[in-house]
């Protein structure tokens, strides 16, 4: 089992990125009750239904039980698992599980051990706390996604990854270890408010760094970020598949450019200078564009040349590289991430996705606290 293993975790089912940290913590071996609606909300995000039982990673390794939360009973059956738990996670608007009666000033009188985790866009307060936003929204706010796009094209970001799992999943899932580490220490549990907009910035400490170093600057576009530099970009081979080069450090640098035959060319003498980058550029896009994205990897693929061809999920998962590592799992018949980091000791199991109220007898039965009618309706 997991390192997690023992830990008790309820989450109340929602979408985005606090799914993503119950599934986490499953995958490191928490007990994880899922508590969802009896019926699917028609406001969530569109999604295919036939899919969603096979796709819904999220929910892989959790105990699903169905309450509805606008029913007193319900509300007092999910204090119950509360008051047995070491961690609650939620993904709600600020005020909801106050509205609901299952508030942090609620659940910590009933369980002072309680780690309350609170996942929303733009965190509990402030003036835009109570407003809808996606990734996109919490990306523009911080300042990172004017970092990202090429020249002349518009920003955008890699769907999810910055903001919602990087900035949110990732930062409450750390603030969680932290205060399980610390309630061990004290026996006082807190709320964690862990807004994806916070956690984004807090992820950008190396751009903030390189930006008061004056190695880039603000909406200028010129810096190697921008794709401008020749060894800092992506490039179409000649059968329209991509490839990445990334050699910032000068001993790379060199090994890219020897590899590539332009050691001796004037325009590749002094990697930063940005005069002679657009002449540097057009050579290395002609290199790569007369090789097909396989006689690329051929010849700088295991390198020090920081290269590396752009995949799809399917390729990505066939890669001799994330098979030795086993970066990814097919549980019947779909393709899935596995559990990172690795650990020598407690690997992660992953677990099943559970049926739409799978778990009720087995979850609240021990308790007392199942009523087959009921929760049935």
């Amino acid at each position: 089992m997991g390192p997690l293993e023992g830990v008790k975790v309820v989450e109340f089912a929602g979408i985005g990125p606090a799914p993503i940290v119950g599934m986490l913590l499953a995958d490191l071996g928490a007990q994880v009750v899922l508590i969802e609606r009896k019926v699917m909300n028609s406001n969530a995000a569109a999604v295919d239904p036939t899919m969603m039982g096979k796709a819904a990673f999220f929910k892989r390794g959790k105990k699903s039980v169905t309450l509805n939360l606008r029913e007193p009973s319900d509300v007092e059956v999910a204090l119950s698992l509360v008051a047995k738990a070491d961690v609650l996670v939620e993904g709600f608007r600020p005020g909801v599980m106050e509205r609901l009666g299952i508030g942090p000033a609620v659940c910590l009188k009933k369980n002072p051990r309680l780690i309350y985790g609170r996942m929303t866009g733009w965190g509990q307060t402030g003036p835009l706390a109570p407003s809808a936003g996606h990734d996109l929204n919490f990306s523009a706010i911080t300042g990172a996604l004017s970092y990202g796009g090429l020249p002349g094209d518009i920003p955008f970001p890699t769907p999810t990854l910055q903001g919602d799992v990087g900035g949110g999943s990732m930062s409450l899932a750390l603030g969680i270890l932290s205060a399980l580490f610390h309630v061990n220490k004290t026996g006082r549990g807190q709320v964690i408010d862990a807004a994806i907009s916070d956690g984004v910035i807090y992820n950008m400490m190396l751009l903030a760094s390189l930006r008061e170093q004056g190695v880039i600057g603000d909406g200028k576009r010129d810096d190697f970020f921008s794709g401008v530099a020749p060894w800092c970009s992506t490039y179409r081979c000649a059968d329209d598949r991509f490839v990445t080069v990334q050699a910032l450090e000068p001993n790379f640098y060199h090994e890219l450019i020897s590899i590539c035959g332009f050691s001796n060319d004037p325009d590749f003498v002094d990697q930063n200078d940005k005069s002679r980058w657009e002449r540097a550029k057009k050579k290395m896009a002609a290199f790569f564009g007369s090789r097909t994205q396989a006689e690329c990897c051929s010849i700088l693929e295991g390198t020090d040349a920081c290269f590396a061809p752009v995949l799809n999920l399917s390729e990505a998962e066939n890669h001799p590289h994330n098979q030795a590592r086993e970066s990814f799992i097919c549980i019947d018949g779909v393709l899935q991430p596995a559990p990172a980091p690795k650990f020598s000791l407690t690997k992660q199991v992953v677990g099943g996705i559970p049926t739409l109220g799978e778990h009720n007898e087995d979850v609240l039965g021990p308790l007392g606290l199942y009523n087959e009618t009921k929760l049935s309706d």
